[in-house]
């Protein structure tokens, strides 16, 4: 995996991170901050779904650190290449079922992260 690979896969798992907070511990301060397009009564009502949409986001970041701890280069490129993977999928259906700025956020940089693991 190149260099240039690592820092996209890295800023991914970091904006995921960031997405893990937001959804399930700030989602009522910061939510309706970020999600202006959202009435602000459905925050406290919509809490619980978005911690479990926070977590989930979680668990594609973990999934995406942990390739930076493994050792064996097919491996590693695969595990990142999975969750890389997941990631562009859930940003299409996002898109398609709640905003389209989903797929720039999310789709646009998995894929070009998916691109250059494979080119590496």
């Amino acid at each position: 995996m190149t260099l240039a690979a690592q820092i996209v896969i890295g800023i991914i798992a970091l904006l995921h991170i960031y997405i893990l907070w937001l959804e399930m511990f700030a989602w009522e301060s910061r939510g309706p901050k970020v999600f202006r397009g959202f009435p602000k009564e459905l925050f406290p009502k919509t809490k619980g779904m978005a911690a479990n949409q926070g977590l989930y986001n979680g668990f594609l970041a973990a999934g995406l650190i942990w390739s930076f701890f493994i050792k064996d280069d097919i491996w590693r490129d695969n595990v990142a290449l999975f969750f890389l993977g997941c990631i562009a999928v859930a940003g299409i259906f996002g898109a398609l079922t709640a905003s389209k700025k989903i797929l720039v956020v999310q789709t646009v940089p998995a894929t070009i992260a998916i691109i250059l693991t494979l080119l590496a």
